[in-house]
């Protein structure tokens, strides 16, 4: 179903509107709604590709960088894998009219404070195509209307996308004004929709450090913030260097140009000489340049220097920094230092020195011999995720459905008054 040619203020407004009655969907009816979703995405798949293609086309002709284009990309299995992440979302709880606490007054009256939508979310976010399917899911199942922008570099992707899904909610008796595009009013849209406080509750940027931080500085809308992922592995001196070779190079290579990509890789002296030439080589084999400190390159070849720049830049493309640190307080010093609060890892066999790392890295996600691509709402079991929160109020790492919820009391009385 076709977008009404509308101002971008006129459209938050329908989006507004739409939320009251999306807001009262029961359980069963939005878990329906998303499996009609996620067979109208099947059903498109090629009309999807092939708008996804012109997108592709022209970011090639304009330079984009080989990381964004990745992240560009709607191939079939692709798309397939966006319409089973809807029907994963479909089949989770509704988060709708959880009782969160439930107290009765000396004087009789009843409260109860009970979950329920925000009723319009907005996203801005950056040549992420599949961010408009998880976002509109997660939305609508926890019973709200969405406005989204996408940016020109996805905007044939995302506005087949949109198409697609509005007819489905069309197609389900459900008003398709809920989900909302102003792609089409270009940076005019961006700055309405950060502007719209009234309109849209809460928005949720995802992107650049540099979009990120132009949306919590320009909005008037609540902002949940999420963060670059400058994120790192520290590998302990008692590392296995099966275990550590492994999840480094998972880290790093199985999709470099995403967030929960390792950036920077910290090697405790004690172990430098059994680890960083066989790490470092592996990853080499599968077509990372390594940044390296001196130390590093004195042990291992084909070691590119590092910068200062280098501790603080998220690469998302097959780039790695390693440095050579003291001891694990000079590892916890340089994370306080560089990192962005996203996810950080520790391989190690100390019980101790695991416990420690838990308890000090102060990050969204901290994890213990395990591969950083994990921080992810699909691999939590939330189906899909709106973002990754690195700030601290209201939601804070992956966020699925709970985090797209507010609460309010409800008061039931028999004829009190207060005194």
């Amino acid at each position: 179903m076709s977008l009404t040619v509308v101002t971008a203020q006129e459209r938050m407004q329908l989006a507004r509107e739409a939320s009251r009655s999306v807001g009262l969907l029961s359980d069963a009816a939005k878990s329906a709604l998303l499996h009609e979703i996620a067979r109208a995405l099947d059903a498109h798949v090629e009309e999807i590709v092939a708008a996804n293609a012109e997108d592709l086309a022209r970011g090639e002709a304009e330079g984009i960088s080989a990381g964004l284009l990745d992240r560009l990309r709607l191939d079939e299995p692709r798309v397939r894998a966006l319409a089973a992440a809807v029907r994963d979302v479909a089949e989770l709880p509704d988060p709708v009219g959880h009782v969160l606490d439930d107290r009765t007054l000396d004087n009789g009256l009843h409260l109860q404070k009970v979950s329920v939508p925000f009723g319009v979310v907005g996203s801005i976010y950056e040549a992420r195509p599949n961010v408009t399917v998880d976002i509109a899911a997660l939305a609508l199942r926890s019973g709200n209307a969405v406005v989204l922008r996408g940016g020109s570099a996805a905007l044939a992707s995302n506005a087949a996308l949109i198409r697609v899904m509005r007819s489905a909610l069309s197609d389900s008796g459900v008003d398709p004004e809920a989900i909302q595009t102003v792609d089409d009013f270009g940076r005019d849209g961006a700055r309405a929709l950060m502007r719209a406080r009234g309109l849209v509750d809460v928005l949720v940027p995802r992107g650049s450090a540099g979009l990120i931080e132009t949306v919590v500085t320009e909005s008037s809308v609540p902002v949940i913030e999420t963060g670059a992922g400058v994120v790192h592995i520290v590998l302990d001196a008692s590392a296995p260097l099966k275990r550590a070779t492994e999840i480094v190079v998972n880290a790093k290579v199985q999709r470099p140009s995403v967030c929960n990509s390792v950036e920077t890789v910290l090697v405790h002296r004690d172990a430098a000489d059994r680890l960083i030439a066989p790490v470092v080589a592996t990853l080499q084999e599968h077509g990372v340049t390594v940044h390296g400190d001196d130390e590093v390159r004195g042990l291992a070849g084909g070691v590119v220097p590092t910068t200062e720049a280098d501790w603080s830049t998220e690469h998302m493309s097959l780039d790695v920094s390693v440095r050579v640190v003291d001891d694990l307080d000079g590892a916890l010093a340089h994370i306080r230092r560089y990192s962005t609060q996203h996810t950080e890892a520790i391989v190690t066999d100390d019980e101790a020195n695991a416990e420690r790392f838990l308890k000090e890295v102060d990050s969204a996600v901290v994890m213990v011999n395990a591969s950083t691509r994990f921080t992810d709402g699909g691999e939590f079991g939330f189906g899909a995720e709106v973002g990754i929160s690195t700030q601290k109020l209201h939601a804070r790492g992956p966020m699925g459905l709970p985090e797209l919820t507010t609460t309010k009391w409800l008061a039931r009385g028999n004829g009190q008054i207060r005194r």
